[in-house]
C-alpha cells in the first residue's frame, strides 16, 4: 500500500508537473546566459497554499536542466520556471569561469546547494525536489502510447560525440512520437545536413514545439489510469516527499488540467566573458515575474 500511495502520487505529480518539466527539461534547450544576484525573499502569506518544487533533469550524473515548478494547491495552477544550464552564479573562488554556470552546483554541493541558489536569484523557498533522468523521459513516453505532433520540417541532425549519441531523422507531419523519437523531437534545434532546415526563430522555435509536445503529453497521460503509467517512469524518480505528503498532494492535485500550466524561461539575456558563454540574469525582470506568479503585484 506505502508503494502504490508514492505510486499515485508520483503519477498526477510527474504528469501534472514532475514530467511537464522533464520532457521539457531534459532536451538540451538551455543554451542562454545570466548573472545571478541575492534579488529579494518573497514567500509572502500565501506560502500555505503552494507549494515550490525543484525539477532536476539528470544527464548521469550532472543537472543537465534546471526548473522550478510552483503549484498553487488552492487553484489547481502550475508555473514552471525554466533555469538556464548557463546562467551564471556567484561562486566563492570563482569569477568568469566554468564553474559560475549554474549547471556546476548540483555536482558539487547537491540538491541543498543547488535550493540555495534557487532562492537566492528566484527569491522562491524551494520546499520538495524531484529528479528524473532520460531513461525516465523515455519510459513516461512510452507508457502513454506515444504523444502526437505536428513536426513542422523535416528534422535531420547527427552528432556521434553526443551522449547519448544522437541520430536525428524525422520526417514532417502529424504523426505518433515514442519515447526515442520524444528525446530527439525536443532536443533538435537545427540541422547540420545540406537540403535541411531547421527553426527560422531558432531556440524560440524550439521551446515552443517543446512545449507544445509537452501539454499534448499530460493531456494524454491524464487519460489514462496513471497509477499504471507512472509504474513504468516510478524507477527513473527521486524526491524527499514523504508517504503523507505524496497522499495529500495526490488527492489534492485532482482536477488539474494543462490549461493551468503556465511555462517560463528565467528573464535575462546571453553574453561571452572570457570566451565562455553565460546567461546573465535580469533581477528586475525576474522580481516582476515571480511577484506575477505569486499574485504579489
Amino acid at each position: 500500500m506505502k508503494h502504490f500511495f508514492k505510486v499515485f502520487f508520483t503519477s498526477l505529480l510527474c504528469f501534472s508537473v514532475l514530467v511537464a518539466g522533464g520532457l521539457y527539461m531534459l532536451t538540451g534547450f538551455n543554451d542562454g546566459n545570466a548573472h545571478a544576484t541575492d534579488i529579494f525573499n518573497i514567500i509572502g502569506s500565501n506560502k500555505d497554499e503552494r507549494i515550490n518544487v525543484l525539477l532536476l533533469g539528470l544527464e548521469h550524473e550532472r543537472s543537465d536542466t534546471i526548473m522550478v515548478a510552483s503549484y498553487n494547491t488552492k487553484t489547481k495552477s502550475v508555473d514552471i520556471i525554466s533555469i538556464p544550464r548557463d546562467t551564471y552564479i556567484d561562486r566563492d573562488g570563482f569569477v568568469n569561469s566554468a564553474n559560475n554556470k549554474i549547471n556546476s552546483v548540483y555536482t558539487v554541493k547537491g540538491i541543498e546547494g543547488l535550493e540555495e541558489i534557487i532562492l537566492s536569484i528566484t527569491g522562491l523557498e524551494i520546499d520538495k525536489y524531484v529528479t528524473i533522468d532520460y531513461d525516465g523521459v523515455r519510459a513516461a513516453v512510452d507508457a502513454v502510447g506515444g504523444v502526437e505532433v505536428d513536426v513542422p520540417f523535416h528534422m535531420r541532425y547527427t552528432d556521434p560525440y553526443s551522449d547519448p549519441p544522437l541520430d536525428i531523422n524525422i520526417p514532417a507531419g502529424k504523426q505518433i512520437i515514442d519515447g526515442d523519437n520524444a528525446m530527439e523531437f525536443l532536443r533538435f534545434r537545427k540541422t547540420n545536413y545540406s537540403g535541411y532546415s531547421g527553426y527560422a526563430e531558432g531556440d524560440l522555435g524550439r521551446i515552443e514545439a517543446q512545449q507544445g509536445f509537452v501539454k499534448s503529453a499530460i493531456k494524454k497521460a491524464l487519460s489514462f489510469k496513471l497509477p499504471k503509467v507512472v509504474s513504468e517512469v516510478y524507477p527513473y524518480v527521486g524526491t524527499d516527499f514523504s508517504l503523507t505528503e505524496a497522499s495529500s498532494m495526490a488527492v489534492g492535485s485532482i482536477g488539474i488540467s494543462t490549461e493551468n500550466i503556465n511555462f517560463h524561461v528565467l528573464p535575462g539575456t546571453t553574453k561571452t566573458i572570457n570566451g565562455i558563454s553565460f546567461y546573465l540574469m535580469d533581477a528586475q525582470v525576474t522580481k516582476d515575474l515571480v511577484y506575477g506568479i505569486l499574485g504579489l503585484q
